[in-house]
């Protein structure tokens, strides 16, 4: 089983970046196999649920004041 991947302790900057990465290799990934069959059909499941995780992360903080108010 792999290894849990913490978004947490990353910065705004890097969380960006990562979510965009993923958002790219998903989009490729969509593009590449419609006319194909793919290899690992969770490929997409496991890209979305890493953005979304790396976009709950960047918004945690603006979540956590707003509850505090």
């Amino acid at each position: 089983m792999a290894k849990k991947v913490t978004y947490n302790d990353r910065s705004k900057e890097e969380l960006t970046k990562i979510a965009n990465d993923k958002r790219e290799e998903l989009r490729a990934l969509r593009f590449n196999a419609s006319g194909s069959k793919t290899r690992n059909v969770k490929t997409t499941r496991v890209l979305r649920k890493e953005v979304a995780r790396a976009l709950t992360a960047l918004n945690l903080p603006d979540r956590q004041a707003g509850a505090q108010k």
